[in-house]
């Protein structure tokens, strides 16, 4: 089967706002789907990839009964694991009702942000906080956070800069009642 959006998960996360996928060496993934992760062996790859020819698990004719599929999304309600899950139900919301191209256009725009803080905003050590953040704030919010981090941070050494980002971020986050730590 070929992929037409390796870049979304067949569970429905979105690779493009993962840490991994933003590596800068060897060890970057290219998405759920590539060719380097269709051989790790993840269940829903094994399961709806691999036997059933289809590339999500929403669209399994017995994706209702899965138990593994609805064990999964429901850890994904109150856990994470090197990824964000929090957003794993709306994502899937949102592309039952709106389709996958425009949920990947959508994920396009984050992706687009998100690489604009890597670049602007990270000390090295915030990969993930911004990750998270790209995941599950809106995109208005993301882009009016980065537009008043630029104008405080103008001129500052990259650990300032993030701190400032930061503060900003979990501002944002604590209103909105978002979390943009991995939910262990």
């Amino acid at each position: 089967m070929k992929a037409g959006y390796p870049e979304i998960g067949i569970c429905g996360l979105s690779c493009r706002l993962c840490p991994a996928y933003h590596r800068e060496t060897a060890s970057k993934c290219e998405g759920c789907k590539s060719e380097s992760r269709m051989n790790v062996g993840c269940t829903f790859i094994n399961c709806a990839v691999k036997k059933k020819g289809i590339e999500f698990c929403w669209l399994c004719s017995e994706n209702k009964i899965c138990e593994k599929w609805r064990k999964h999304r429901e850890l994904g309600k109150l856990h994470d694991s090197f990824v964000c899950y929090q957003k794993l139900e709306s994502n899937i919301s949102f592309i039952q009702e709106h389709g996958i191209a425009e949920f990947e256009k959508q994920q396009k725009s984050r992706e687009q942000l998100l690489g604009e803080v890597l670049k602007e905003f990270n000390e090295g050590r915030s990969k993930s906080h911004y990750c998270i953040a790209a995941t599950v704030l809106e995109i208005g919010d993301l882009e009016k956070s980065l537009a008043e981090a630029r104008k405080q941070a103008s001129g500052l050494e990259p650990k300032e800069k993030a701190r400032i980002l930061h503060a900003i971020l979990d501002r944002l986050a604590d209103r909105k009642k978002r979390y943009l730590r991995l939910r262990k």
